[in-house]
């Protein structure tokens, strides 16, 4: 007899229903982060409507999708958000939505402390206004901590506080964790990517190979911070870090953008890894279980240039959108791999046009927290 299949085995083939669906609601932000994944600033018109906002929550409900991640740009712009929240919830599906805590007023505090089945992301990128506001833009890092203050006051529990681990923030993981205890919050840290307008920083801001290094030994001595399954490619270096630690596009993860496009994962925007639209007949159900696209990221890949490579099964072969946004093949290394052979890759790679995130809804200029 066969011995079962693990559960990343099982993953690894596609579930009847994603186990982290990211929603962003619009791409309206009031911000212009500089590593925006989606290159929000300004609303698409063609952005769903509450209605069909609500079909999909109703769609949620009948594929047994309990949470929901919520994003944007800035989810808390849209004048139907809380009448979005409220729809969810009260249908038991779990909400997380992800702000950069400008609209998180005393009152709004008190309205969500009195939701059930939510929770909040504060994003924060500096432990320090001059590290966090050079990428978040001026006086974001005030904005966040009032709304940090505004939920602790509210008594709402433990919010999250996310983190974007860059070249500038790496050195102030316990500078982080601090603040959390202080709030009463949760670190998260996840991993920049070269995705939206992440493309144009990523060699500015990524950690070195000495950070990763260095970020892999604290997350090991701190296993209570969630990570979202970011930083399984530093596996390589030794013991794994708690997680799925896996490529879950297509197959456990995915994204529903402002307008109805199915992303296999929140950080491949891009026409190749576009499984379909929720409009279409058949809705987002349709798009997860019956898109091509998707049927072949849960086939069996090959290794490619990693199969040699002794780590491959601790790394998987680390993050596609990764490798995708810069030029590197998707059976090829992770360009941050830690044993260096991603590093070996981009200097090798003979690409001629590097791929560019599809659509691009910054502002011409950069938004002052301050203006607002």
């Amino acid at each position: 007899m066969s011995p079962e299949p693990s559960l990343r085995d099982r993953f690894k083939l596609g579930l009847d229903a994603p186990i982290c669906l990211t929603w962003e609601l619009t791409y309206a932000c009031n911000l212009a982060c500089v590593h925006c994944l989606s290159s929000s600033g300004r609303r698409d018109p063609r952005e769903l409507s509450t209605a069909e906002a609500k079909r999909i929550i109703d769609e949620m409900v009948e594929m047994q999708i309990f949470y929901v991640n919520i994003g944007g740009g800035e989810p808390m712009v849209r004048t139907d958000f809380f009448e979005l929240l409220e729809y969810a919830t009260e249908k038991n599906v779990g909400v997380k939505f992800s702000t950069n805590g400008t609209r998180i007023t005393a009152d709004n505090a008190e309205y969500l402390a009195g939701l059930g089945y939510l929770d909040i992301q504060i994003s924060l990128d500096g432990a320090d206004a001059t590290t966090n506001d050079h990428v978040r833009g001026e006086g974001s890092y005030a904005a966040a901590l009032a709304a940090m203050e505004h939920l602790m006051a509210a008594k709402f529990g433990e919010f999250k506080i996310s983190v974007v681990v860059t070249r500038h923030n790496a050195a102030q993981l316990d500078a982080f964790q601090a603040l959390a205890d202080h709030y009463g919050a949760q670190l998260r840290l996840t991993r920049l990517r070269p995705s939206g307008r992440g493309v144009d920083v990523w060699d500015e801001l990524h950690p070195t190979a000495q950070q990763q290094r260095d970020l892999y030994t604290w997350l090991l001595d701190h296993p209570q911070t969630l990570t979202g399954d970011s930083f399984f490619h530093l596996n390589a270096l030794g013991d794994p870090i708690d997680g799925l630690n896996l490529c879950g596009a297509g197959r456990v993860v995915c994204l529903i953008d402002p307008i109805g496009d199915v992303y296999a994962c929140p950080f491949v925007i891009h026409d190749e890894f576009l499984a379909g639209n929720v409009r279409n007949e058949g809705g987002f159900a349709a798009v997860w279980r019956e898109s091509e696209l998707f049927r072949e990221l849960r086939e069996p890949g090959s290794a490619g240039a990693c199969t040699s490579c002794g780590s491959y099964d601790a790394c998987q072969g680390g993050c596609m959108a990764a490798k995708f946004f810069t030029g590197l093949p998707l059976d090829g290394p992770d360009p941050e791999c830690v044993l260096g052979h991603g590093e070996a890759a981009l200097k090798a790679q003979k690409v001629a046009i590097i791929p560019r995130p599809l659509g691009d809804h910054s502002k011409p200029v950069r938004v002052s927290v301050a203006s607002h």
